[in-house]
Order: structure tokens, then sequence, then C-alpha cells
């Protein structure tokens, strides 16, 4: 797999319509939102789950895309699994962990893009990763709204002669999400991660959510992806100076946007920095 020679990055739109993106546990699942402005949020973990997913079944059976951080996961185990391989027991005690973490980061896919803590008995220790997400945010403030609904069925014996049980769906009716991306090929050097890897997290950040499907998240979907790189590894310009050159405005006389075509979303490349490129990968 090719290495990484330019620093990348990104910024990822996305929507919900009569969805709940990404409920609070702590606040009765409802969609999580800035109290003080009302704007919605979706948490990096959120979006890195549905590209671990995505890759999980898009690359099924490869060998290098694992996933580590899975559901019922035992990490502790699958850590203890590397270190008894011929690979590892026959390092040097020195570097036993050193290439213990290789091993690691050549087998899974999610720990040489996002890193991880392995935080286990053999204290392998952190791995920093070469793709990093902020929160997502709500371009503009959305409602959180909470709904009555009915079931039919009972679930207990003792509840069979009641007519029905009720429940709670919470929703926002509309919200387009902006979050930011950044790929450090330094930490891409480190991890392994490279160009192959590079493609999948675009493949998955475009069909994810086809493959998330629910009746709680709604009609959700990929809107844009605006991708910057650079012509060097370091860099030829702070990344906010780029995500300052993207503008999503909702479009004149849309007071309570519904739909993305309520928006409109332009790229300033006159002032576009010397070494810098940009693309749309939608």
């Amino acid at each position: 797999m090719a290495q990484l020679e330019k620093r990348i990055d990104f910024l990822y739109l996305f929507d919900v319509q009569d969805g709940n993106p990404n409920g609070d546990p702590d606040a009765g699942n409802l969609p999580r939102v800035d109290a003080e402005t009302g704007h919605g949020l979706v948490t990096d973990v959120c979006l890195k789950r549905k590209i671990r997913n995505y890759v999980d079944v898009a690359k099924a059976g490869e060998p290098g895309y694992g996933i580590f951080i899975q559901e019922a996961a035992v990490l502790d185990n699958r850590v203890i699994e590397v270190y008894e391989t011929e690979t590892v027991k026959k390092a040097p005690k020195e570097r036993r962990k050193e290439t213990a973490q290789k091993a690691l980061c050549d087998k899974y896919f999610d720990i040489r893009t996002f890193g991880a803590v392995i935080a286990t008995k053999e204290k392998q220790g952190q791995v920093r990763g070469a793709m990093q997400l902020t929160f997502a945010r709500s371009v503009d403030p959305v409602a959180s709204l909470s709904h009555s609904i009915t079931r039919m069925a009972v679930t207990k014996e003792e509840d069979k002669e009641k007519e029905k049980t009720m429940g709670r769906k919470a929703t926002v009716p509309y919200g387009l999400y902006l979050t930011h991306g950044f790929i450090n090929p330094h930490l891409a050097d480190q991890t392994g991660f490279g160009t192959d890897d590079l493609d999948t997290v675009w493949a998955a950040l475009l069909n994810m959510f086809d493959q998330d499907r629910s009746s709680a998240r709604g009609l959700m979907a990929p809107r844009k992806l605006i991708v910057f790189e650079h012509s060097a590894k370091l860099g030829n310009a702070p990344a906010h100076m780029l995500f300052d050159l993207v503008q999503v405005r909702r479009k004149e006389g849309v007071d309570v946007p519904r739909s993305f075509s309520d928006y409109e979303v332009t790229i300033d490349t006159d002032r576009l920095p010397q070494g810098v490129t940009v693309k749309e990968l939608l």
C-alpha cells in the first residue's frame, strides 16, 4: 500500500430528515443539541462507528481490514492473540511491544485510521491514528421533538389485558450537519495508513448511511465532501483558513429549512493558498 505524502483536511456535510442522528442517553435519548444555541450535535464517536460498520461489511474477510472496536469484543483477548503470534514471540524482548503495536495496526483498519487506547494487561499503550474527526454541528438550530407512539402487543403476561402500550420516539424535522476531518501523513507513517485506506474512508463517508438504516434515524444522507489537499506533508496553510473558504448558507427567502435544496454551498477558490488544491468528491 502506497504511503501518504500530503496532508489532507476536509469538510463533510450530511443531513437527517424526521430522525434522530445521535441520541443522548443522558437526556432520554433526545437528539444532542448545544444547550446555548440549539444547534444539533453528532459526536465524532458516532460517525467513526458508522465508518467502522461500513468497512466491516464492505471489506469483510479482507486481510488488514479487521475492526478492533466491535460490539461485545473483548479487547484484551485480541491483544493477547497478537502477542501469541510467531512474529511477536520471535521479536527481541525490548522490541516486543513495538512489534505487537505494528501487528495490531496491520490487522485492524480502525486502529491505524483512528488510533486506539489499548489499555490491557500487556500495557500496549496509545496509538495515535492518522485521521481525526470533530463533532458535527448543524448549520442552523434544530427542533428536538419527542413523539408518543403506541404498540398493540405487550411484553409481560400480566399486561395482556391492556389495550396497548405506550412509548416515545425522538426526532428532528430536518438538520444539515457539518463536521471537519484531518488526515496527518506523519501519523499515517507510524500506523501504516496508506492510500488504499484513504480510498476506503472516502467510500465509507459516501455510502455508510445506506448500511445504517433504522426507523429511528429517518432519512440520513451525505451531501458534500470537500477535500483540501496540500502539496507537502506539513501542509501549506492552517486548516481553519481553508475551512473558512467554504460557506454554507440558507437560500434567500427560506425561513425554516426542510431539505438540502434550501441551502447553497460555495467555495472561494480565488483565495485558495498556494500549494493547496480543492476537490469535491460529492
